[in-house]
């Protein structure tokens, strides 16, 4: 698949119906995730971070993330999109920077936070916010191609703000012309509902905390068009690790290798995931 034809396809993607979009952190994850019949991919920043040894929330610079997301884009022929937290910037200028770079490095969207990534991660103040986020949109805009721009409402999951306030970003969000909105981390479906209410534009939903006691049918009933999994499938992944070794070191066990994939599964499902087959 062309890049013109994978942008095309993750804009449709997001036009109707609702779908799962995983989130890999590096090739082998990416094949897998291909294989299973995922039809797009996001990179995670936490998931990435863990990689590096590096906690998340500002462990990963613009330059590393665009390298990284290069490196996911070629491993495999679906459409990827760039989780890039606050834009790598302040200032709307350097948002606007971030969606170019994204652009040029093969990514068919990005999402854009209203964090700042400093410590007990406040908010960007309420103009500010939107005036980042209407940045972000012209450069996207400015491109001539399809780029989906997901504008983050991150205050609720972060705890610096009511789910009101996160509502009125978000409405503000989508006058500004964002193509996708996210709240993270709602306290529960019935906020998501009160999310979903409030806009027109598409909403993307976390699998995390209590939505993820909901299946896909159930998300897609209540409107959502997109999910997306965050570090989540990492954390689990980091979860096994963590169990094998306390086995192990701990118990003297080697129980928990009886779980592992064959060799030959993983091979066959990283050739799969190529899209070459």
């Amino acid at each position: 698949m062309t890049l013109a034809a994978r942008h095309q396809a993750f804009f449709d993607l997001h036009q109707s119906g609702c779908f799962v979009i995983p989130n890999p952190w590096d090739r082998g994850s990416a094949r897998m995730m291909a294989a299973a019949g995922a039809k797009a991919l996001a990179t995670s920043s936490a998931a990435h971070a863990f990689t590096l040894g590096r906690p998340d929330m500002g462990g990963v610079s613009r330059d590393e993330a665009l390298a990284h997301a290069q490196d996911l884009l070629s491993a495999t022929a679906l459409p990827l999109s760039g989780d890039f937290e606050n834009g790598f910037a302040d200032d709307p200028e350097g948002v606007a920077d971030t969606v170019r770079l994204a652009a040029e490095a093969g990514l068919s969207g990005c999402s854009i936070e209203d964090t700042r990534m400093v410590a007990g991660a406040p908010a960007y103040d309420f103009d500010l916010a939107v005036e980042r986020i209407r940045a972000a949109v012209a450069a996207a805009k400015a491109l001539g191609r399809p780029f989906v721009l997901c504008a983050r409402a991150d205050g609720v999951m972060n705890g610096v703000y009511d789910l009101a306030e996160g509502i009125r970003r978000l409405q503000a969000f989508e006058v500004a012309g964002a193509d996708l909105l996210y709240l993270p981390v709602p306290p529960g479906p019935e906020e998501l509902r009160q999310v979903l209410a409030s806009v027109t534009a598409p909403v993307n939903a976390l699998a995390a905390g209590p939505l993820r006691k909901l299946s896909v049918a159930e998300l897609a009933a209540m409107g959502v068009r997109r999910i997306s999994l965050g570090s989540q499938v990492a954390r689990v992944t980091h979860a096994a690790i963590r169990d094998c070794m306390v086995a192990m070191m701990g118990a003297g066990s080697f129980d928990p290798l009886m779980a592992a994939a064959s060799g030959d599964e993983v091979d066959a499902l990283l050739r799969k995931g190529t899209g070459d087959e």
